[in-house]
């Protein structure tokens, strides 16, 4: 069979990892990056000969980035298929222009040992449209008495480890976590919050709980356990990443201890830079988040974090229900909002609104998650996997939660109108998600 090869022509390549901006030819041939260059003349050599067909995108007006990387996603596999699966999950993520995704544990049964671990990836070459990684738990079953067996399980292929979901209570037990993860060479992925001072809170603390009349969750719940973990990073030279930080204060924290030189990254999610609790007021339960959606001033600290290089990933926190749960009162719906196809449009927008850079946004969505967790993606250099993702930047993105390809509709963003529309993503070579505005901009051709 002929094989057909791939040239992205005129594209406006953003590629913080390899240091590129501009307007960029990509040839695209076995799955990987072949040449990347200004113009189509040094193609031509590669082009002459047997080298089968050729299929030409002239991307004009359509920017391309690496494939992007979720280093926080929820696929619920095992054990949770109602709310997503495999497949719709990573369809998900393709559509929105994730090629990478990472998986939490807190499944059914939970990734705590190495036969589920095995089960689950041999369920995702089969299933997946997207590459998936897949992150083990802390503690034997989440409970936080006893650690998993982690060093078992990163020989089987886990690329870090977290109880998400439920925080590491015991101190004793977090800093021999991160005392394995760094013999291991993987971080400890911190769910920072303190049960404590949580004690049946719905959303944040503060007028909105009061007008409400519902248990507040404080800033503080977040911030004494992330003072807490920092403190043991330093003490054992661990790397430590904080998970989905929601509180100025949490941030400042973080600014301190990396200007001591603690090991130490951190992601924010679309909806904490985006979204303040008054959110709840109009999305009700679909806006009801751990952690919790905080004030102004914890959101403009946040987005401050991103600008100045404090947060290193934006990451979905992707955390698909079955709508008749998120139907329930407020009270009793569960925490979590859906993230992969709307993460894209948030952050293009938050673009066009000046409050950050293109380059800037790229890089916390490819090559900085990236790096947090040590996966050789996120940069389109030549000999590269060929995981990338065609965007129109300016076209408008108007939310319609019944087009999603995940099987989950508790999302923040419904009905807003967002702008970066991802209409080609591309993993290993191969299209996994493509928009019909893409069959304009092609042409086949035979190489000479």
């Amino acid at each position: 069979m002929q094989t057909v090869n791939l040239l992205f022509a005129n594209a406006w390549l953003v590629d913080p990892g390899a240091g590129v901006q501009g307007r960029r030819d990509i040839l695209v041939s076995g799955g990987r990056v072949r040449a990347v260059a200004p113009s189509l003349a040094p193609f031509r050599q590669w082009l002459s000969g047997d080298r089968g067909g050729l299929r030409v995108y002239d991307l004009a007006g359509r920017c391309v980035f690496p494939g992007l990387v979720d280093i926080h996603t929820h696929l619920r596999v095992p054990g949770q298929e109602h709310k997503e699966d495999l497949v719709s999950g990573t369809q998900a993520a393709a559509w929105g222009g994730f090629t990478t995704v990472l998986t939490m544990p807190n499944t059914r049964p939970c990734v705590d040992r190495v036969s589920v671990l095995r089960a689950l990836r041999k369920r995702i070459d089969q299933e997946a449209v997207v590459r998936v990684g897949i992150i083990g738990c802390v503690s034997r079953g989440q409970a936080g008495k006893r650690l998993a067996p982690l060093a078992e399980m990163r020989e089987a292929g886990a690329v870090a480890f977290s109880d998400d979901g439920r925080p590491v209570k015991d101190a004793g037990l977090m800093k021999a976590a991160l005392e394995t993860g760094r013999d291991l060479g993987c971080p400890i992925v911190a769910h920072c919050e303190d049960p404590d001072l949580v004690r049946g809170g719905v959303v944040r603390q503060g007028e909105v709980s009061r007008r409400l009349k519902l248990a507040g969750i404080p800033g503080s719940a977040e911030e004494v356990m992330v003072a807490r973990d920092l403190c043991l990073a330093r003490e054992t030279g661990a790397h430590l990443h904080l998970a989905h930080l929601s509180t100025a204060g949490s941030v400042e924290m973080v600014r301190i201890a990396r200007e001591q030189g603690v090991r130490v990254t951190a992601e924010v999610t679309p909806h904490h830079l985006t979204l303040t609790d008054e959110a709840v007021l109009g999305f009700g339960s679909n806006a009801k988040v751990n952690p919790p959606l905080g004030g102004p001033k914890d959101r403009d600290a946040l987005r401050q974090g991103i600008r100045d290089g404090t947060l290193d990933a934006v990451a979905s926190d992707h955390a698909p229900h079955h709508p008749d749960e998120k139907a329930l009162p407020i009270t009793e719906a569960p925490f979590g909002v859906i993230g992969l196809e709307t993460t894209l449009p948030v952050m293009m927008t938050l673009v066009a609104q000046g409050v950050l850079s293109l380059t800037r946004a790229v890089e916390l969505l490819s090559v900085g998650p990236a790096r947090v967790m040590g996966l050789s993606c996120g940069t389109l250099r030549e000999g590269d996997a060929a995981d990338l993702v065609v965007v129109e930047p300016e076209s408008p993105v108007v939310v319609d939660v019944r087009r999603f390809r995940s099987k989950a509709r508790n999302c923040p963003f419904r009905g807003m109108k967002l702008r970066g529309r991802p209409v080609l993503t591309l993993k290993a070579g191969i299209v996994v998600r493509k928009h019909r505005s893409m069959d304009e901009c092609a042409e086949e051709l035979q190489a000479r």
